[in-house]
């Protein structure tokens, strides 16, 4: 067994299944885990080396962190990502690659700039003409997110156009966004991609409901396990690099063999994928947390704390390393 590692996943709940299976996971591999609410953090800066106090009390540091931050917290969930990260403590997600991933256009820019092949996209302010725009990604079926302020608010499949603009009519007056990009037309061809330190673990086909706005494709989807192509494993694993992440889920159309990334997450469900596949996805991920850990270099003291008179004072106490919980 590997030497004990100390694990921090800062999740809304434990009952999140993905969350309860990684700790599950690390657990069985003899490693202490513990569960932070990211809302319940609290962030302290004085100028030198700041600290993290969890519901009022000071909060010590673990060996390695692995955010699965929620959308609806994504700027205080970032912030506090970010926290550890100062502090010396790797994060296997930083807060920019999270960032970075959520902006849905600016990832596809981003991938597009680097030779990844994208879907054809269309980003708007509003839906005024929307049938130029569906036919600017080569008609129906399309698939649309509507954008927020936390970026992604709701996500669908369209067959027709009369479905699309039946379901956008009650909520393009909100003041959204909207990303309309190509979709395919057999069915089958939506692949999901399980990137996890740079490697593609595991793949899905989704057959996600049609015409119904959600928050995720995943939602009322079916799932069925497939062999990755060469092509789609290498499109995989450079976009998870491209974006930052350590840990993801690679969003892909199978277009006469040409994998087209359009989606790429950093919080991926894992539930839904292990029951596809028949396979432990959870343990790998906490062998990632493992060699991050042990790659993690010396920390560095905090540099002296200098008093109102000028002169140099003590250094202030090094933060105490996370106790088993």
């Amino acid at each position: 067994m590997p030497a004990p590692v100390r694990l921090t996943i800062l999740s809304r709940s434990l009952s999140v299944p993905s969350t309860a299976r990684l700790v599950a996971a690390a657990r069985a591999r003899g490693h202490s885990v513990r569960v932070l609410d990211p809302v319940q953090v609290e962030m302290h800066l004085d100028g030198t080396r700041g600290q993290l106090l969890y519901r009022r009390r000071k909060l010590v540091l673990p060996d390695v962190v692995l955010p699965r931050i929620a959308h609806s917290i994504t700027p205080y969930g970032l912030a506090v990502a970010n926290q550890f990260g100062m502090l010396g403590v790797p994060v296997m997600n930083t807060a920019a690659a999270i960032a970075q991933a959520r902006n849905k256009m600016r990832c596809l820019q981003l991938l597009s700039a680097h030779g990844i092949a994208v879907p054809a996209t269309v980003m708007a302010r509003s839906a005024g003409d929307l049938k130029a725009m569906v036919q600017l990604v080569g008609g129906v079926p399309v698939l649309v997110k509507l954008l927020g302020g936390a970026d992604e608010r709701g996500v669908m499949v369209c067959e027709t156009l009369n479905s699309l603009e039946a379901a956008l009519e009650a909520i393009l007056g909100l003041g959204h966004n909207l990303l309309v990009q190509e979709y395919v037309r057999k069915a089958g061809r939506d692949v999901r991609v399980l990137v996890v330190g740079g490697t593609a673990l595991a793949a899905v086909r989704r057959r996600p409901r049609m015409n119904r706005l959600s928050n995720t494709l995943n939602r009322g989807a079916r799932f069925e396990r497939i062999a990755l192509t060469d092509a789609q494993r290498r499109a995989a694993a450079e976009a998870a690099r491209l974006i930052g992440l350590e840990v993801a889920a690679v969003d892909m159309l199978d277009v006469r063999g040409l994998p087209k990334v359009f989606e790429v997450h950093s919080s991926p469900g894992l539930a839904e994928m292990e029951k596809a596949v028949g396979e432990d996805l959870a343990t790998p991920i906490v062998v990632r947390a493992e060699q991050i850990a042990r790659e993690r270099p010396p920390a560095l003291d905090p540099p002296p704390r200098r008093a109102e008179s000028g002169r140099v004072g003590p250094a202030p106490r090094p933060l105490k390393r996370a106790r088993a919980s």
